[in-house]
Formats: C-alpha cells, sequence, structure tokens
C-alpha cells in the first residue's frame, strides 16, 4: 500500500520525516518496503498482511500512525468543498435479489461533465501507482485508496429501465468487461444488472456497454458491500484480479458504502465535475444483520498472555484510538469491536494489538506458568527431524521445491491421466500439482550443477498429489558427482546404483525396518539401474538412474549421472515398528572379534549369509560385516570367496576364548548345512 505522507497528513497531522513514521511503524507490525521522494514530498510503501484489509487505504494507516504517536484522528480528512444537496429521490430504482451474496448496495444518480480531474487528485493517483483516466473514474479511485471503499460509475442513459438489479448470473449469460474480454458467467456469480442484461462482475469488474465515456452526461454511482467469499471464488474462476476484488475478498466494511458514497458526491462538487441529482440510495437486507462484535477484555488474561501488566488508561488509550469502543467492568472490559476489523475475533486478537502498540520491547523475558504436561508431539514431526538428521549425517543437504510445477515436468513423472490440474495456475510453470517431489529437486540439482558444483546431494520432505490417492508425504533423495572429495592417493569415485541403495538402507533403519529392493521398470529410470523398495512385501517406494534424456531435459549437463529415490512416508510409518526405541547404556565389557572366510555359491546373497550367521549365533554376537569378497584364481567356477567379521560382547563378563570358538564353530556348521559353504 504506498501511502504519500501530505495525504497521510491531513487524517493524522504526525511530525517528523518519513523515516520516523517508517520506524514507528515498523514495530507495529507493518514493514516499509521503501521510501520514495517526490518533489517535497515523500512516498511510503507498507506491507499490509491479507487478514488486515481495513488497512489497504490512507485512513486505516492513518489510524494506525494516529495511535502510535498519541495523536488525534480526523476521519473526514481534509474537506475540499461543499457537500452534495439531497432534495428528491434518486433517478435510478435499485433492488437486491441475492442479498445473502450483497447485504448493502448504495447508489446515487449525478449530471456531469466529463474531463480531466484536478492537477492534485491526478498526482495523488500517480503516488499510489494508478492512472488516471477522467474526473469521474479518478474519483472513484480516489475514494478507492483514501477510503478503502471500491467503487463504481455506470453511464445511467447505458442502463436499460434506468434499473439496478443486484442478482446472480443466468446460465449462459456472457460480459465484455472493461478490459476488453468477453466474460464467460455461471450461475453462483453475482453480478450487477440492468433490466434485462449484466452490466458487472459484483465487487470484480465493471462491463464495457454501460462504461463512463467522453460523452456521458448522467451517472450512476455504486457503492456496496460483497460477500467475500463470493467475490474471491468468482475472481479465481474468471482469472481476474483486480484492486477491488483483491479488497472485497479479504471484507470491506459493511457499514462504509454510505459514507464513501457521501465522499465521492462530495469529492464531485468540489472538484466541478458534476453535480448530484437526487439523496442517495441505501439497500440492504432487513435486518441488515451485520452488527460491531462484542467481546470480553480481561486484566488477568493480558496479564497472563503477556507476561506484563498494562495500565489502565494505556488499554483504553490504544484500543479507542484504533477505533474500538469500551465499557470497563469488574475485572476488564466490554469491547465493541469496529466492523472493519474482520481480523479481530477473540479476546486474544485485542491483546495483540495491545502488545503491537504498548511496545513489544516493552514485554519481559519470563517464563509462562505450565498448569499441564505439553501435548505429546505428532510422530511425523519427530519422524521427519530423524530423517533430516540421518540425510544431513551422510551428506545430503536439505532443499524446499515449490508444490505446483510445469505440467511437462509433471508427465515426466506420472501418467497425464493422474495429474491434477490448477484451475487458475499463476503461470505455465506453476500449471499443476507435483505428482512426485523428484520434478523440483532434480531441478534444483540442475541449478547447483549450472552454478559449478559438481558434487550435489539434495533431499527433500514433502507433499505429493495425485488422482488415485491424494495426498500423500513422501522422502525424495538426488545425488550426483562423486562420492567423496579428491584426494592425492587416487581419484574420486563416482556415485553408482549401490551408493544411492546404501542410503535407503539406512533410511530403513531410521525407520527399524529392513528395506529389501526389487527389479522394476520405470520409463524415467534407466533399464536395469532401476528398483523396486520394498518394506514386508510392501512397495513404498522407487529408486534408480534418471533417465539421461529427462536429466538433461531438467538442465542438467550431459553425461550427468543422476541417482534418485522416492520413498512413501505414510505407506512406511504404516509398516514401521510401533515400539518405543529402547536405550542401552554404553557396554562396560570389551568385545572379541573373529574373521572367516568361505566358499560359496556366487548366486548366494550376501544378506542370506548374514541372516544365517545370527540365526546361529547367541546373542553376544552384536555384529556382522563383510569385508572381502574374490573370485578368480584359485576358486573354483560359480563359486565365491566370501570374509566376513564377527563381533562378540556380553553386556554382563567379558567372554571366554571357549565361549567365542564355541559360538563360532555353530556358526560355521550351520553354514556348511544350510549353503554348502567350506571354509578357506
Amino acid at each position: 500500500m504506498k501511502v504519500l505522507l501530505s495525504w497521510l497528513r491531513e487524517f493524522a497531522d504526525v511530525p517528523g520525516a518519513a523515516e520516523d513514521v517508517a520506524a514507528t511503524m515498523s514495530v507495529r507490525g507493518f514493514a516499509v518496503e521503501g521510501i520514495d521522494r517526490i518533489e517535497a514530498d515523500a512516498i511510503l510503501d507498507f506491507e499490509v498482511t491479507a487478514n488486515r484489509p481495513d488497512c489497504m487505504c490512507i485512513l486505516g494507516i492513518a489510524r494506525e500512525v494516529a495511535t502510535a504517536f498519541g495523536l488525534p484522528l480526523n476521519e473526514g480528512g481534509t474537506p475540499r468543498g461543499a457537500g452534495p444537496a439531497e432534495s428528491r429521490p434518486a433517478d435510478v430504482d435499485v433492488t437486491l435479489e441475492s442479498p445473502d451474496l450483497c447485504p448493502r448496495y448504495a447508489g446515487a444518480v449525478a449530471d456531469v461533465a466529463i474531463g480531466p480531474s484536478p492537477d492534485w487528485m491526478q498526482a495523488r493517483l500517480r503516488a499510489a501507482g494508478l492512472r488516471p483516466i477522467s474526473n469521474i473514474v479518478d474519483i472513484t479511485n480516489y475514494v478507492l485508496l483514501e477510503r478503502g471503499q471500491p467503487m463504481h460509475a455506470f453511464d445511467l442513459m447505458r442502463l436499460q429501465g434506468a434499473q439496478i438489479r443486484v442478482r446472480t448470473a443466468r446460465a449462459g449469460e456472457k460480459l465484455r468487461t472493461l478490459d476488453g474480454q468477453m466474460r464467460d458467467l455461471s450461475p453462483e456469480m453475482l453480478v450487477i444488472a440492468d433490466a434485462n442484461d449484466a452490466v458487472a462482475v459484483a465487487g470484480v469488474m465493471g462491463g464495457a456497454d454501460s462504461e463512463v465515456g467522453d460523452s456521458t452526461k448522467t451517472i450512476v454511482f455504486e457503492s456496496a458491500y460483497f460477500d467475500p467469499l463470493s467475490v474471491r471464488r468468482t475472481s479465481r474462476k474468471l482469472g481476474l484480479k483486480t484492486e477491488a476484488s483483491m479488497r472485497f475478498e479479504r471484507g470491506t466494511d459493511p457499514h462504509l458504502p454510505v459514507t464513501a458514497m457521501r465522499r465521492a458526491l462530495e469529492l464531485l462538487v468540489a472538484t466541478g465535475a458534476g453535480q448530484p441529482r437526487g439523496a442517495v440510495v441505501d439497500r440492504h437486507r432487513a435486518p441488515f444483520g451485520i452488527e460491531p462484535l462484542a467481546l470480553v477484555l480481561r486484566r488477568s488474561k493480558i496479564r497472563g498472555l503477556l507476561g506484563t501488566t498494562i495500565a489502565d488508561g494505556d488499554v483504553e488509550r490504544i484500543l479507542a484510538g484504533l477505533g474500538f469502543s469500551l465499557v470497563r467492568t469488574e475485572d476488564g472490559w466490554r469491547v465493541s469491536v469496529p466492523t472493519r476489523r474482520v481480523d479481530i475475533t477473540r479476546e486474544v486478537d485485542l491483546i495483540e494489538e495491545l502488545a503491537r502498540h504498548n511496545g513489544f520491547d516493552r514485554i519481559p523475558s519470563t517464563f509462562p506458568a505450565l498448569l499441564s504436561a505439553a501435548a505429546p508431539m505428532d510422530p511425523r514431526i519427530t519422524r521427519a527431524r530423524q530423517l533430516r538428521s540421518v540425510l544431513t549425517g551422510a551428506g545430503f543437504s536439505e532443499a524446499v521445491t515449490f508444490g505446483f510445477i510445469a505440467e511437462r515436468q509433471a508427465t515426466m513423472f506420472a501418467p497425464s491421466s493422474d495429474v491434477v490440474g490448477i484451475t487458475n495456475p499463476l503461470s505455465e510453470s506453476f500449471a499443476v500439482l507435483r505428482p512426485s517431489a523428484l520434478p523440483g529437486l532434480v531441478g534444483a540439482v540442475a541449478h547447483n550443477r549450472r552454478r559449478e558444483q559438481k558434487d550435489v546431494r539434495l533431499f527433500e520432505i514433502a507433499a505429493r498429489f495425485s488422482r488415485a490417492t491424494g495426498e500423500r508425504r513422501a522422502l525424495a533423495c538426488a545425488w550426483t558427482g562423486s562420492i567423496g572429495s579428491e584426494h592425492w592417493s587416487g581419484g574420486a569415485r563416482e556415485v553408482d546404483f549401490f551408493d544411492m541403495k546404501g542410503v535407503v538402507e539406512r533410511i530403513g533403519e531410521a525407520f527399524r525396518v529392513e528395506v529389501q529392493t526389487q527389479t522394476h521398470r520405470e520409463p524415467w529410470l534407466v533399464p536395469g539401474r532401476a528398483a523396486s523398495i520394498v518394506v514386508n512385501d510392501a512397495r513404498v517406494g522407487v529408486m534408480g538412474q534418471l533417465m539421461p534424456a529427462i536429466a538433461e531435459e531438467q538442465g542438467l549437463p550431459s553425461g550427468d549421472a543422476v541417482y534418485v529415490a522416492e520413498i512413501d512416508l505414510d505407506a512406511t510409518e504404516a509398516i514401521a515398528a510401533k515400539t518405543e526405541i529402547q536405550v542401552e547404556p554404553l557396554p562396560r565389557y570389551p568385545s572379541v572379534t573373529r574373521d572367516i572366510s568361505m566358499l560359496v555359491d556366487d548366486t548366494l546373497p550376501a544378506a542370506t549369509v548374514r541372516a544365517t550367521i545370527r540365526e546361529a549365533a547367541p546373542d553376544t554376537l552384536v555384529r556382522v560385516r563383510e569385508f572381502d569378497r574374490y573370485q578368480g584364481k584359485g576358486v573354483p567356477d560359480g563359486k565365491v570367496s566370501l570374509s566376513l567379521r564377527l563381533t562378540f560382547r556380553s553386556p554382563e563378563r567379558t567372554l571366554t576364548d571357549a565361549e567365542v570358538q564355541a559360538a563360532m564353530d555353530g556358526v560355521l556348521t550351520t553354514l556348511r548345512e544350510k549353503h554348502g559353504a567350506v571354509q578357506r
């Protein structure tokens, strides 16, 4: 929201320079993005959050500034001429056919002479980023910026029957809007219509057929309150975002339309643009039904939440300055919330207002009183933290990518029939929801490679979407380059399939499940270098080398081998053991190691050998690790020499050589009987 300092001072005569205003407001929750100079004046660019539509105008910012500086607020601003006379009824008939979507509608007729607006008005509009068009259109934009109430002007001669009907669109109805586009309307959209046809999309944009032009002699001003949800849905469906829709969909003040209308008529007379023809027409739902919210504010709650006491006088000064009405009670106040403050719905919201304007820096650092034990953390959060620890320990860095991606990227990793599209995407690059976390992650790898980062390891814990399964959480990993840094003792080895397999197995250990891989084909993975990730006979993910063509299309250099893995976290957690983690003390007694070498069939998996050893050995076996594998001279065809190191330890005492030897004998006997192993 761009605010001209001189315009702001018409409502709150704030002292000091623009920098003083910016500094004061920044500690009250309003970030100032910049200050521009325009002759002897200044433009402050405030960042207004979506929950504060009341501050999307000069008066709203002025109210905050006046409260911050302890100044009176001139809500009327600086008058620029006499107000309009109201001698007889207006020459337009207004009918509310959809009062639920438009609880209030104000209209006024005026005779006008179209021309340019005054220089001072044009300068203020330009400073706020709006282009001056004509005196009538500029007045509506001026009121929008000053009061926060969107307005529109119709050419009365172009309204059939001199009627305004606020209704929903008819099936198949069309309207050419002011931007020249023909819009297809649907029955859930609210429109402003004359006796026959729609002349504006309510709260979004007016129609070209009723546009005010150089030949216009009589206008109808419109000022209304529209249901925020209705405007938001219409704006999104039409793909049309305007200054008016941004305010209406956040929530305007339902009591402002008539006040804004009177201000517009005042400016009409003051600028010599025309004269009102009659009284303001105010149509609203009976009863109107939008009344100020009443809240209870307790001193004890302020003290308990902020950890400090705010004097009664400061409470009343701050809230009254912001437009709240207060009545003292025994333990606090009854507070009436102005209807423009759509963000205030609870007692804690009032306390936040006090904290902002009393000063966050004046809140002491204290420990809150704990009246009950904290709720247990969502296990998904603790699991995600554990996975982050595991993967960063493995040399990976976490990436955070967009959930919206281009359709071309999505169909590389999923069938087009399973991709979830977006009705009104911001651009073609954000047209669909990602069916996999890999497209964005591979793009991040390419981003790093283009910046001369050769060895890149990234992971992401993110949501993915599909028509078949809905939203699911996934863990994705991508790895390219070397497995370690170069050293004088030897060249660095490039990452391969088994390196990524080791990472997947380490993830399985974090889940306390045994991960297996099975041959699998995916159109986006290199055949022969792709596998399913299986836990308890259930497929929970996929891993392998990304197809070179896809890697190059994603922006990776030709020749880069990228290995990826993606695991369905929801499916894996459903399978994982639910038992609590048992922590054991560090060993007090020494371990004993024994090495064995044996000949086994070269088709026998090492995992099977390890499992057999663990079955045959006593509980004192704490570790089994392969350290050598040999085929060649001295080893018969079809056989392989496998060397393993077994580690034994007892938590209660030091093991004797006889006990260890007995365990080794049992292991060798079982290997010989089950697998025909021959000790070397």
